[in-house]
């Protein structure tokens, strides 16, 4: 491998790293459109295994992220761990972990412990996510939440 080549996939990892943030900062300051920047235009958000929901393309997922953000009043995503691995120049595939805390506008509260399963692209803006699946690593906790 050649210093170019190191330098161009150190270059797309970053993007991807900051991708994972972006979502998570935009969830965090309750920026619904911060959140989507990460995620092409035709995105899968799947937290089925979490109990919530599958959303295609950013129209659903920005509705979600909306009314996400009207019933919180406080939360926190740390994203770490990541993995990732090059499937060609323009896609790769890859894990991290996320933790999540927070309480709702109601006083219910939550934290879990996950992992995203994503799937990424190079876009002309830049790496987006195009797929994240995310799956619990330990039980939610969720105070104050109905059955």
């Amino acid at each position: 491998m050649t210093s170019t080549q190191i330098s161009a996939t150190t270059a797309a990892e970053l993007q991807i790293v900051q991708a994972t943030h972006r979502y998570a900062r935009g969830l965090d300051r309750l920026d619904p459109e911060e959140a989507l920047s990460a995620f092409t235009e035709d995105a899968v958000w799947d937290a089925t295994a979490v109990g919530l929901e599958r959303f295609e393309g950013h129209e659903q997922i920005r509705g979600f992220f909306e009314r996400d953000a009207e019933a919180i009043a406080s939360q926190f995503h740390i994203i770490t761990n990541h993995v990732i691995e090059f499937d060609s120049d323009d896609r790769a595939h890859g894990t991290n972990y996320v933790f999540s805390e927070g309480q709702t506008n109601s006083g219910a509260k939550f934290k879990a412990v996950a992992l995203n399963e994503d799937r990424y692209v190079a876009t002309p803006d830049g790496w987006r996510i195009a797929s994240r699946v995310i799956s619990a690593l330990i039980p939610p906790e969720l105070d104050g939440f109905d059955a």
